[in-house]
């Protein structure tokens, strides 16, 4: 247990310290603030997630290496969305919903059925990754475009159209990382010299995290698997915490969302997708994580959907009921690791109450907010 705590801080050093030095770097080299928030701070978020996955894979740990980025995701929406959303209700930006959320689903969808044959494979891995990179490329242009449509609403007489476009802009600058207000004035070395050493410092955190987790999932008898989905994920999921709860804070509340989403692209795109393309015979997937983990990934990808696009918020409330489904899915992981007594009769409740009472209250918000929206679209008319 130890090594894993000692994993776990250096993992969260690591990835503070890459944070600021590819948002330092990115504003040096000219790139939008919200590509630097889409798409450098999320895959530098996700940088812990990949050197554990890397490191269980030269270890021959599959399943711990497909356990982390599966139950990173998981934790992402359910766990850090949650928190924020408890912290403050977080807002949802069209370009999000447009963008960013359908290419998770896609992701996801896709990681479930290149895993039906057992495992991820060559081609897989060049699909995934190309798919990110075809995301980064699009949000770049995207960008691009929105920028330049900014400039001329902003030079138009009393440059009404640019406001709420810049404010989005400089907000996501400011929240790209923790500290992210001195970012501009560090140098472009230094700013390599951050990379380098957050580098180091994740390459470091994984080894002794991987180490201390198998040999946790030795003396406990349990599947590497089920550490990974567990321990392991939320681990690797801090630095995506520390960003969204600070951006919450500050009062940037779509780049919380922003910061997340962009992570499960990534984790499933690069995380997933670059070690499939260098090990040799792939990364095997646990038939367990196709039967229950990976569907459940896409249940809460899915499940972030319906939120964000009625009424572009996600609420307190539902921060909350993230949460207990978090919570309700770690217990079931726990008890079926452990084969306890009460997993039959928790398993019951679940599917035959609990997730048809919260798939009831999606539809019915849903609905509810569509309503509303027509009546003012309507009314507008």
């Amino acid at each position: 247990m130890g090594r894993i705590i000692a994993g776990l801080v250096l993992l969260t050093v690591g990835g503070e310290v890459l944070v600021r030095g590819a948002s330092s770097l990115a504003t040096r080299v000219g790139i939008s603030s919200l590509v630097v928030g889409l798409t450098v701070v999320s895959t530098a978020t996700s940088t812990p997630e990949l050197a554990v996955t890397v490191g269980a894979v030269m270890r021959d740990e599959p399943g711990l290496a497909v356990g982390n980025v599966i139950g990173s995701n998981i934790a992402n929406v359910l766990l850090i969305l949650g928190i924020s959303a408890l912290v403050l209700p977080l807002l949802v930006k069209q370009r999000l919903v447009r963008l960013d959320l359908p290419i998770m689903v896609l992701l996801s969808v896709m990681l479930l059925v290149m895993s039906l044959d057992g495992g991820i494979g060559l081609v897989d891995g060049v699909i995934l990754l190309a798919v990110l990179i075809g995301y980064t490329v699009m949000t770049i242009l995207v960008s691009r475009r929105e920028d330049r449509a900014e400039r001329v609403a902003a030079e138009r007489p009393g440059g009404a159209g640019g406001g709420a476009g810049a404010a989005d802009a400089v907000g996501t600058a400011t929240v790209s990382a923790p500290g992210s207000d001195e970012a501009p004035r560090t140098s472009v070395p230094k700013s390599l010299l951050l990379v380098l050493v957050g580098v180091a410092l994740l390459v470091a955190g994984a080894t002794v995290l991987v180490e201390g987790a198998v040999n946790t999932a030795t003396a406990f008898g349990v599947s590497s698997l089920v550490v990974g989905l567990t321990v392991v994920a939320v681990g690797t999921s801090l630095p995506e915490l520390a960003v969204s709860v600070i951006a919450v804070r500050r009062g940037e509340r779509d780049l919380a969302v922003g910061n997340v989403v962009g992570s499960n692209i990534a984790n499933i795109g690069l995380v997933l997708g670059l070690p499939a393309i260098l090990s040799s015979g792939g990364l095997p997937v646990p038939d367990a994580a196709i039967a229950l983990d990976i569907p459940l990934m896409l249940a809460a990808a899915v499940a972030l959907l319906p939120i964000a696009f009625t009424g572009f918020i996600i609420a307190r409330w539902e921060g909350g009921l993230f949460l207990a489904l978090y919570a309700a899915y770690t217990a079931f992981v726990v008890l079926a690791a452990t084969q306890h007594d009460a997993l039959e009769g928790f398993t019951a409740v679940m599917g035959w109450f609990v997730l048809p009472l919260v798939a009831v209250t999606l539809v019915a918000v849903t609905a509810h907010e569509f309503g509303v929206r027509r009546g003012r679209r309507e009314s507008a008319g």
